[in-house]
């Protein structure tokens, strides 16, 4: 099979396919007669012939995919103009401190808002998909150790969280959160939650972490998330691809 066609047959898979694909399951489309170098190969070519187009394929945590470009949103949203809710700033900066100190404890995240953590705040995050127990501190109570997840990556559109912007810059953490578009449905607060994180959101926040993310809490849903995706991120599976399969 010559390159276009490998391409051609990798390009359908892709845009067919209702969740990320990982480099060893691409194989499959070709019997493993291509090794996971060559797909790769194949994979960032296909990356620049899309390059000047509205769709882009990229990796993410779970594999390849298609999704829109950012600069698309503007006029995907005229489609459905209507906007579900945001989550609220307490969400935001929960998601925010799991992200960057992980792994945590409901007491360390309190320690850096500097106000109770709302139980309903971590279970929107675990309900959503983002968030996950990974084990427990060895101390009094054995209290949850708290990450983020595979499809919290996806759904920034990022491989790993080497790929996170640094601490420091809050309007690049604003940035990247913004890809958690607020398109999806499923991100609407229940009511129960809207009322019991008003009062928490208007409390006093100490601490610098808290003072970081409370600047990018406003504009963590913006306008430049990539809402038209080809591929669902659902899948359980191990990260990416395994480049070291021939």
């Amino acid at each position: 099979m010559n390159t276009v066609d490998a391409k051609r047959v990798l390009e359908t898979a892709l845009i067919c396919s209702h969740q990320p694909i990982q480099i060893r399951d691409l194989r499959v489309l070709f019997a493993d007669a291509l090794g996971a170098d060559t797909i790769r190969t194949l994979l960032e070519e296909m990356q620049l012939d899309w390059a000047q187009r509205g769709v882009e394929l990229v990796q993410v945590a779970t594999g390849w995919r298609f999704q829109s470009r950012p600069e698309m949103r503007e006029f995907l949203d005229r489609l459905n103009p209507e906007k579900p809710p945001k989550y609220s700033r307490a969400v935001m900066e929960t998601l925010a401190i799991i992200a960057y100190r992980q792994p945590v404890t409901r007491g360390d995240m309190e320690d850096i808002r500097g106000v109770t953590v709302n139980s309903l705040v971590i279970k929107q995050l675990e309900d959503r998909g983002w968030v996950e127990v990974i084990g427990h501190r060895e101390t009094v109570g054995r209290p949850s150790l708290y990450a983020t997840t595979r499809q919290f990556l996806d759904d920034l559109g990022l491989a790993s969280l080497d790929q996170l912007p640094v601490y420091d810059s809050a309007q690049a953490q604003a940035n990247a959160f913004a890809r958690l578009g607020e398109d999806d449905p499923s991100l609407q607060l229940d009511m129960a939650l809207e009322g019991a994180e008003t009062a928490e959101a208007t409390a006093s926040v100490e601490g610098e972490m808290a003072a970081e993310v409370s600047a990018q809490a406003t504009s963590a849903l913006s306008e430049e998330a990539p809402i038209f995706e080809l591929s669902s991120p659902r899948d359980p599976a191990p990260t990416g691809d395994d480049t070291h399969e021939h």
